[in-house]
């Protein structure tokens, strides 16, 4: 990955980020933490990993929410950041944690024995 690349993914994970917690007033999205940010190199797509704290029934609803307000998103993104191209986002939900803690837990299982 470039350099440029990566530096658009940091700046756009911290914009975002603080655009969801400060500019979003929806009560499905609930707490939500940005993990990471992935823009093509093109500047046409960006997929925005993020994380629930809470049930995991809130997070579809806290997902569709976010998707709903992509576009809100989207321009509030545009008067921050500039670049010759704001990129369609694309929420998804963030699975390396549950990951993480079932190697966990396959880890300790192993050593019990």
């Amino acid at each position: 990955m470039g350099l440029r690349r990566e530096k658009l993914n940091s700046i756009f994970l911290k914009e975002i980020s603080d655009i969801i917690r400060f500019s979003l007033k929806d009560p499905h999205i609930g707490f939500v933490t940005v993990m990471d940010v992935d823009v093509t190199n093109d500047l046409s797509y960006a997929k925005v990993y993020v994380s629930f704290l809470g049930k995991e029934e809130r997070n579809e609803a806290g997902l569709k929410a976010l998707n709903r307000a992509k576009g809100h998103i989207r321009s509030e993104l545009a008067k921050r950041v500039r670049v010759r191209k704001i990129p369609e986002l694309t929420f998804l939900l963030d699975e390396s944690f549950k990951k993480a803690q079932r190697i966990e837990d396959i880890i300790e299982h192993i050593n019990e024995k």
